[in-house]
């Protein structure tokens, strides 16, 4: 995060939303994958400079701003899905089925696969403006 900011400050908010009954490992796979779609869309003007220690050492750059992580239940998953569809904002997705496959292609083909009520979601993630993020964030607790 960029010294002195806080997630307000920005003009976007950026949340993941995991479903509440995942396993711990697929709660962070889940997490991982949906946060490389936000970063992939969200381009460079989300990412910040490179890291280095005291030695010179190089690491990757990061988003620049907080991620908000929150729990939700199957129906509640639906709901934040509508909400986004009905505001018109771009979603990452992560379905249940994906955890059986072992690529991408066969992610999509999964997702392809199944009615947009009907995915089994197990998690969503949204960089939206503050007011429409809030909308679609409305009612959610923070993962514990």
């Amino acid at each position: 995060m960029v010294p002195g900011m806080s997630v307000t400050e920005f003009d976007t908010k950026l949340a993941v939303v995991v479903r509440d009954d995942l396993a711990p490992w697929q709660a962070l796979n889940v997490t991982a994958f949906l946060m490389s779609g936000i970063a992939a869309r969200a381009g460079a003007a989300a990412i910040g400079e490179p890291y280095r220690d005291a030695d010179g050492r190089e690491y990757l750059p990061l988003l620049v701003q907080p991620v908000l992580v929150f729990a939700a239940d199957r129906a509640k998953l639906h709901t934040v899905r509508q909400r986004a569809q009905t505001r018109d904002l771009e979603l990452a997705l992560y379905t249940a089925d994906m955890f059986q496959t072992g690529n991408d292609a066969d992610n999509r083909a999964v997702v392809r696969a199944v009615a947009t009520d009907d995915l089994d979601l197990v998690g969503l993630a949204v960089r939206a403006p503050h007011r429409d993020a809030d909308a679609v964030l409305r009612g959610l607790k923070r993962h514990p």
